[in-house]
């Protein structure tokens, strides 16, 4: 553990006019007068939370971007006059259902064409075969007409596929992401009219890894997701792809988090991507308020035990190893994960004492209420006239 963890202090300052609603007294209690004045005293109002599993190891983490694993940029195959669009962004698609369509009078007119070149080809190829059976036609006249009747079906073939490609459909299902084309403008070849986001694949969270967190992470390890849209909810998944040469651009390597129950999630989500390296343990840990008269790499916690008749909860003082700090926690040795530990409120209590669980709402309220109540008893200071002089 780190030489700092010798200065851990509480991190819960109160005003002076709390204490008696803390503590029912002005002093912190003894810890041999305790048992005594449990009956006496008031339950200390306190917060409490879980003893938590943590990785052992520190874990990656890394800002990334939610939306659909397979995006598919849509155009038309050649260029033209767009007639329709059919959806909009965020509209929700079938496999196979016209989403654009280009004007196709000039289109059809090309495979029209195509077909009458074919049907002058085949009447003289079929000329040409007659006059070469009654040897008038040569060997390498009825050749040419062949050829040519070939090339005329291909053109037809051609023509048949660019009035199938000037209607854009769905590849698969999805949402459309993104509509860069209008009825009336005109487009160029392979020009992006759509962009589809795949269901096909699922939908993943994306960001860039330096070398060293890159070679770290393996494919299933296991990832949180935080949001900063939806701050009290958190969304777990696992590591699906991860990219093997760096980007050319950022110097990072592609990671891509599957998350389980994101489908109601629109695309472009911006999140923190936790990603718990695979091989290490899980050790107990606390929030980094729950420790007191802590010295080098030991601490004092309170647990919450048994219930007593009024309904109050009695604290119990355990001395715990603080193995590391991460953070707003602290790996401890000495404490079963899901034991309850109290937070606030920890520096006034002591062991065996009676306490009331209530939430950080409360506690802030009470503390505000203290100090407005503080405030309006404190004496004022005497006033005096434009003289100077004090009546």
């Amino acid at each position: 553990m780190s030489t700092h963890s010798r200065f851990l202090r509480p991190t819960m300052y109160l005003p002076a006019a709390l204490l008696p609603v803390l503590t029912a007294c002005g002093d912190r209690p003894s810890a041999d007068t305790a048992d005594a004045n449990t009956s006496t005293t008031l339950p200390t109002p306190v917060s409490i939370a879980p003893v938590s599993a943590q990785p052992t190891a520190s874990p990656v983490v890394a800002t990334g971007t939610f939306g659909s694993r397979d995006e598919i940029p849509l155009a038309f195959k050649i260029g033209g006059v767009i007639e329709r669009v059919t959806v909009d962004e965020g509209a929700t698609v079938r496999r196979g259902q016209v989403l654009a369509a280009l004007d196709l009078r000039e289109i059809d007119a090309a495979v029209t064409k195509a077909q009458v070149g074919v049907d002058k080809a085949q009447r003289d190829h079929a000329r040409i075969t007659r006059l070469a059976a009654d040897s008038v036609a040569t060997l390498a006249q009825l050749q040419d007409a062949t050829s040519a009747l070939d090339a005329a079906r291909a053109d037809l073939a051609t023509a048949r596929v660019n009035r199938e490609y000037a209607i854009v459909t769905a590849p698969e299902d999805g949402i459309v992401l993104h509509r860069l084309g209008t009825p009336g403008s005109t487009v160029g070849p392979g020009q992006s009219v759509l962009t589809l986001g795949g269901s096909k694949r699922g939908r993943v969270m994306r960001a860039g890894l330096t070398d060293r967190d890159a070679l770290r992470v393996r494919v299933g390890d296991k990832a949180t997701v935080r949001f900063d849209a939806i701050p009290d909810r958190n969304f777990t998944g696992s590591v699906v792809l991860l990219g093997r040469a760096a980007d050319a651009r950022t110097g990072t390597f592609a990671v891509e988090v599957a998350l389980a129950g994101s489908d109601a999630l629109p695309s472009g989500l911006v999140g923190q991507i936790t990603i718990a390296v695979a091989g290490t343990s899980l050790a107990a840990s606390v929030p980094v308020d729950a420790l007191v008269e802590a010295d080098r790499d030991s601490a004092t916690v309170f647990t919450v035990a048994d219930t007593t008749s009024q309904g109050a909860h009695i604290a119990r003082a355990q001395r715990v190893r603080v193995s590391r700090l991460s953070g707003a926690y602290a790996a401890v040795d000495g404490l079963e994960a899901g034991a309850l530990v109290i937070t606030r409120g920890a520096p006034y209590v002591t062991d065996g004492a009676r306490v009331r669980v209530v939430s950080e709402a409360t506690l802030d309220s009470t503390v505000r209420a203290a100090s407005t109540a503080a405030s309006a008893t404190a004496p004022q200071a005497p006033t005096r006239d434009k003289a100077g002089i004090q009546p």
